[in-house]
């Protein structure tokens, strides 16, 4: 049975993200993904204007009258979430965690997919994957999808994601919108990545928080890795020491971007420290002048 204050959270991140979806995200979503493509709807007569390719010339030489045919857009999509669970995403030093902000962000295109009547599966990842959810549509499926998100107790410690993208690759055999969800603090995953770019809609959002960047001077501190369990002092009085770590994450990020852009990988940034909203519009709107 799940505890009342998972299911009251759930009930707030519902109410807060249904405003985003309503207000902001559901015309751009609709807008930037835009399904498969047009399909036969029905044929009329002609109009002056109408486009002579789209004659349907068997009802007219049947009838006697020009008719064209009409067609409309295939708009059903399947959306994956691809969401980093790995005990990495329990850290955040101002307001929530990286994972609380990944629910959000998951329910706000949950929603916004429910909303354009497409369905939404879920791939929840650690070193392994450790649950998956078949895409379905409805309200209800998608508040099942934040309940899991929340509720989820992750099993592995670290973190591959290149063995979630092999699963993705598995279970959908159709082109996909993909949102990877992730910190992405891990190695060895481009090649797996190129491979899903191409084959699906796949769109990453980075989740980081501003100390991973910039150590700040806290005197001898203890920092645990949750992912390797292992605990080292660090001496954040020291500039050189501080200067070292920062040079180093920066580096990681700085790759990150290069490597994204240079296979056209989308990528979002979303700090801890801001709202997920603006990153998430700004996307949209580059990505709508795109197409």
């Amino acid at each position: 049975m799940i505890p009342k204050e998972i299911l009251q959270k759930v009930r707030r991140i519902e109410i807060r993200t249904r405003g985003v979806v309503n207000n902001l995200f559901g015309g751009e979503y609709h807008s930037v993904f835009k399904g498969r493509g047009m399909t036969f709807s029905e044929v009329r007569e002609y109009q002056p204007g109408d486009d002579i390719r789209l004659i349907d010339w068997n009802v007219t030489a049947r009838t006697g009258t020009p008719f064209v045919k009409i067609f409309e857009e295939e708009r059903e999509l399947t959306v994956f979430l691809l969401v980093d669970v790995s005990r990495s995403g329990h850290f955040g030093t101002i307001d929530k965690f990286k994972t609380e902000i990944g629910a959000e962000i998951g329910a706000v295109l949950g929603f916004s997919a429910i909303k354009n009547n497409d369905k939404v599966g879920v791939i929840l990842f650690s070193d392994d994957v450790e649950k998956y959810i078949a895409p379905k549509k409805g309200k209800s499926h998608v508040l099942r999808v934040i309940r899991e998100l929340l509720y989820h107790k992750p099993q592995g410690k670290g973190t591959s994601i290149n063995k979630a993208l092999d699963f993705l690759l598995k279970v959908s055999k159709r082109q996909s919108v993909v949102f990877l969800i992730s910190d992405f603090q891990d190695d060895g995953y481009w090649k797996a990545l190129r491979i899903a770019n191409r084959k699906h809609d796949l769109i990453g959002i980075h989740l980081f928080d501003q100390s991973e960047v910039e150590f700040p001077d806290m005197g001898l501190v203890k920092v645990h890795d949750p992912e390797t369990e292992k605990e080292v002092w660090i001496d954040t009085r020291s500039y050189q020491e501080r200067l070292n770590y920062n040079h180093t994450m920066k580096e990681r990020l700085g790759k990150l971007k290069k490597e994204s852009e240079r296979i056209k990988f989308d990528l979002i940034t979303v700090s801890t420290t801001e709202d997920y909203v603006e990153p998430l519009m700004s996307f949209f709107k580059q990505r709508e002048k795109r197409f």
